[in-house]
């Protein structure tokens, strides 16, 4: 019997095609990776107005009662803590009560507002942007992100459609 040798070439991928897959990988990566920051920064901005906005039904409960709004550990008599237990993306780190985050004016008054920065763990891009809630007299919140204008990276994209940008 005669053994019949095959002469095969070595498989597998050339330079240049290497080449060609590695600049395509650079290219999706470089389309990729600002569109997954933008996405993040939304998707912060998103949570911290959703975190902010659920003190308004403690702030209503409060004016209904006669009481004064504020963000204490401690308040005083015909005082309502509005119950904020911190955020990873508002403030700074320093206060464990989370109770810096939050700042209210005219806590006593029928048109109390309601605002917390943006710190902490937040992206660079939201810098230190400020959710304002505000009370009008006939009982309407609205909302607004304001101090975006200095912020290097700032895009009003980031405002979710019921809190926008000013």
């Amino acid at each position: 019997m005669q053994e019949i040798h095959m002469n095969h070439g070595q498989k597998g991928f050339t330079l240049i095609e290497l080449m060609i897959v590695v600049a395509i990988i650079g290219i999706l990566a470089a389309i990729a990776i600002p569109q997954y920051q933008d996405y993040t920064a939304r998707t912060q901005v998103t949570r911290a107005v959703g975190e902010v906005s659920a003190l308004k039904t403690a702030a209503e409960a409060a004016l209904l009662e006669g009481r004064e709004i504020v963000s204490s550990t401690s308040p005083s008599a015909g005082q309502t803590d509005l119950g904020w237990t911190g955020s990873t993306l508002l403030g700074g780190s320093s206060d464990t009560t989370g109770k810096s985050q939050i700042t209210v004016n005219n806590g006593s008054s029928a048109t109390p507002s309601i605002q917390a920065s943006f710190g902490n763990e937040a992206g660079a891009a939201l810098g230190n942007a400020t959710i304002q809630l505000d009370r009008s007299a006939d009982g309407t919140w609205s909302c607004a992100i304001t101090g975006t204008g200095s912020i290097s990276g700032w895009k009003d994209s980031y405002a979710p459609s019921g809190c926008p940008a000013s």
